[in-house]
């Protein structure tokens, strides 16, 4: 139980323990002030919601910074984190003491950001502050968590997100106009809807021509230009056996026979040798070969996986075929985000009506 205690200048001083057994106290101007405080730390003792008055004080940067530095991370996402934490985050909460973050400043600043940053960005900077503000109230420093209820920006999809080419198109002007080291590449992208990583970083222990087929158990990842294996993929799921098309058996032993194997047995890397960077490959051939075939500048590399799991579905193949194919856990995570609208589905839906025409109209 707590105390009061009067000092010799006159004032009244509130004691208690807390949870640790530490002995604490504070100063206050009348007995009735220092027993009314003293009935409020006794009671969030007893509810378990203790926290000590003077440990918000900590600034938001000091904690944050070890809060982020102790996570167990992979090292993608903990650079992608330390950047957003750095660039957008560390600007506009770091010198703030964590007790005198609030809720409505939080909705402010997210609202903001919304102005000049995509949705995903900003859900991003939020995930960051709500975390570290969420382990402070966990670690005793502050009350509760001010980014809790606050409302984000909607991700909305834009017109590049739902590019989907056609097999006429990518057989009939991408490949050919892709150059010869590179063009195994993005035929295995189209043809098996591997991800970048897990295309760059193939080796041929993990490739049967034979068969044809190739095992995905591992990945390229790109860290501040420099880039690695990762001996396993994305998720559980992600290491999985894919089935190679002929054009696709075709197109990799062409490559075999015409390129060595680069940097750490790699299939496919620049003519240097070394390993392909993202955006070295997208500057230097998968823009100029867009241009080339007369394609959509804002189709993306990745929209070859997308438009590879849109063509299965659309040619019937099940769901939890395509998901596992493509490696995901659940088939709800295909269906949301491979599937969008094709020219095949508008012209079944368009189809369903042909029988009908519009009546003639009355007197």
């Amino acid at each position: 139980m707590g105390f009061v205690r009067k000092t010799p200048v006159g004032r009244h001083r509130a004691c208690w323990r807390d949870p640790a057994g530490r002995q604490r106290s504070k100063t206050f101007r009348t007995k009735r002030e220092a027993n009314a405080f003293l009935a409020e730390v006794e009671s969030a003792l007893n509810r378990g919601t203790y926290v000590a008055p003077d440990a918000g004080r900590l600034r938001f940067a000091e904690y944050g910074t070890r809060w982020l530095s102790n996570r167990n991370d992979e090292k993608a996402t903990a650079a992608r984190d330390s950047s957003i934490m750095r660039n957008h985050v560390l600007p506009k909460w770091g010198p703030v003491p964590l007790a005198k973050i609030e809720h409505s400043a939080v909705q402010e600043w997210v609202t903001s950001l919304g102005q000049r940053l995509s949705p995903a960005t900003v859900r991003e900077c939020y995930r960051l502050t709500s975390g570290v503000l969420r382990s402070a109230v966990r670690d005793r420093l502050i009350g509760f968590n001010p980014c809790d209820g606050v409302r984000l920006p909607p991700r909305r999809r834009t017109d590049t997100e739902e590019l989907v080419i056609s097999r006429s198109e990518l057989f009939g002007k991408l490949l050919p106009v892709v150059p010869d080291r590179y063009r195994a590449l993005v035929a295995l992208a189209a043809g098996t809807g591997l991800r970048w990583g897990e295309c760059v970083g193939l080796r041929w222990d993990v490739v049967d021509l034979a068969v044809g087929e190739l095992r995905v158990v591992r990945v390229a990842e790109e860290i501040s230009g420099h880039v690695t294996l990762k001996p396993y993929p994305k998720s559980r799921a992600g290491r999985r056996t894919v089935p190679l098309p002929p054009f696709v058996v075709q197109a990799l032993t062409e490559h075999r026979q015409a390129f060595e194997t680069g940097t750490e047995d790699l299939i496919f890397v620049a003519r240097t040798g070394e390993p392909l960077k993202r955006g070295t490959f997208r500057a230097r051939v998968w823009k100029p070969s867009l241009q080339r075939a007369g394609l959509p500048f804002g189709l993306r590399f990745h929209d070859l996986r997308h438009s590879y799991a849109t063509w299965l579905v659309s040619d019937g193949v099940p769901i939890n075929d395509v998901a596992k194919v493509m490696g995901h856990e659940q088939t709800s995570t295909t269906l949301d985000r491979y599937t969008h609208s094709t020219r095949d589905r508008d012209r079944r839906v368009l189809a369903s009506f042909a029988a009908f025409s519009l009546p003639p109209g009355g007197q």
